[in-house]
């Protein structure tokens, strides 16, 4: 965020990996985002790999949690526990 010029507040959503709840809420403090941000699903589906991210969106959408024009944030975990990320702007 901070290499594109965003902090913390721009953010609109938070979509991260459901791995484990303890890493969701650890990502959550490094980035000092609060709880109404984040997509949590965990709790309903489990670790559900790599459809963490589109669950995670589907429900975003569905809950009405993000609409056009804002700024998501999406983190996702992989095996050998490789990383990535993408700050998109919601087109819908």
């Amino acid at each position: 965020m901070e290499r594109n010029g965003f902090k913390s507040d721009d953010i609109a959503l938070v979509v991260p990996h459901q791995a484990n709840l303890r890493i969701i809420k650890a990502m959550q403090e490094r980035l000092g985002v609060e709880d109404s941000k984040i997509m949590v699903n965990i709790d309903r589906y489990g670790n559900t790999t790599a459809a963490t991210i589109p669950l995670g969106l589907r429900d975003a959408v569905a809950e009405r949690r993000v609409k056009k024009g804002d700024l998501v944030l999406i983190l996702t975990v992989g095996a050998g526990y490789t990383t990535g990320g993408i700050l998109l702007r919601w087109a819908y």
